[in-house]
């Protein structure tokens, strides 16, 4: 394993991404406990929001919760069940931000008061706006319920500003569709595809730049003040913010050194030797986030190995086929070939709705 996989493997999130499991868990007849002692959490994270816990047990929590309960849906029924207030201070400078695109904005600058792990990307594309959903979490693990409880707890903040009766044009998700569609409907409330090439939503460009009709400034700035008052007990890591942009920018075909220096602010030669600090190269970022997507794309058998060479960067298949087999010593069709047949959850058997 590299030392930024080991780097990432440790970040931590706040213990706030778990609001509302305890319920949604015993609803479906599971004891909540049993499985944060699994992943090795202490139940003490249930009642103290703000505890930082690793995000790769926080991931692996939720899938092994919907494993048990036979619910595929769990992260999204967790999102359904979450209120604005869960964010703590950040919902009211959120609330007051003048637009929802400047929220947007907001999120993506306090990210460590809300999912450390999150990496987002906003594109323009005329009248439409496409934001991009994922969460990173330094290998392949299966990650579905941590994927639908982001974009859910997304669209709990559009609403928030925009109305409850707001909906995007459509939500996007990378895994296949479950059996039952019946919760998706009811939460997203919007057309949903599934095996698609990004984890986010569509909507209207306009319905971003809307005047926000609750928005009051003085708010904002005491709220603002009020949070850059609070220690930052996060990550500022300069690995992980490229690890999170290469997650965005590569199945883009836009992942070159120079794209994400620019989108984090710098020129060129500054993140090299900022990179070099740390004893990483951007090419070894590049190759570990490769390699992590390409295990989460073999396993979703809905996905040509043409479609996963593509979004990976390669122009054709046999390039891709060689970069594969000499990092897993195996042909992406071999690898496929020996993961079962799953329908609906990525790792995971078949379940359905509750």
């Amino acid at each position: 394993m590299s030392s930024t996989v080991k780097s990432q493997a440790g970040t931590q999130v706040r213990a706030a991404v778990l609001s509302h499991y305890e319920a949604v868990s015993r609803r479906l007849g599971l004891n909540p406990l049993t499985f944060l002692h699994e992943v090795g959490l202490n139940p003490s994270v249930l009642s103290n929001s703000a505890q930082r816990i690793p995000v790769g047990a926080a991931v692996t929590l939720l899938e092994k919760s919907a494993q048990k309960t036979a619910c595929v849906t769990f992260g999204l029924l967790m999102a359904e069940a979450r209120l604005l207030s869960d964010f703590g201070p950040i919902s009211l400078l959120l609330t007051h931000q003048p637009s929802l695109r400047a929220a947007l904005h907001t999120i993506v600058h306090y990210r460590h008061l809300l999912n450390e792990s999150l990496a987002m990307h906003i594109e323009d594309m005329g009248k439409t706006t496409l934001i991009r959903e994922e969460v990173v979490t330094g290998d392949a693990r299966p990650s579905r319920q941590s994927t639908e409880l982001a974009v859910g707890t997304l669209l709990l903040i559009f609403r928030a500003m925009l109305g409850p009766q707001w909906h995007p044009r459509t939500v996007h998700f990378t895994h296949s569709a479950p059996p039952d569609l019946k919760v998706h409907r009811r939460v997203l409330g919007c057309p949903v595809e599934f095996d698609a090439a990004f984890n986010g939503l569509v909507c209207l460009s306009a319905d971003l730049d809307r005047p926000n009709t609750q928005a009051d400034s003085g708010m904002a700035s005491y709220a603002q003040s009020f949070i850059e008052a609070i220690p930052h007990q996060g990550q500022s890591s300069l690995v992980l913010d490229v690890r999170k942009s290469i997650y965005l920018l590569l199945p883009m075909g836009r992942a070159s050194v120079e794209q994400i220096a620019q989108g984090l602010g710098l020129n060129v030669r500054t993140l090299q030797r900022r990179l070099d600090d740390h004893s990483v190269a951007f090419s070894t970022l590049i190759n570990d986030v490769r390699s992590e997507l390409a295990q989460r794309y073999i396993a979703n058998k809905s996905h040509s190995l043409g479609r996963i060479a593509e979004q990976l960067g390669y122009s054709n298949l046999s390039s891709f086929t060689r970069w594969f087999t000499t990092q897993f010593g195996a042909t992406p069709s071999a690898m496929r070939a020996g993961l079962p047949q799953v329908a609906g959850h990525s790792g995971m058997p078949v379940v359905t709705d509750r």
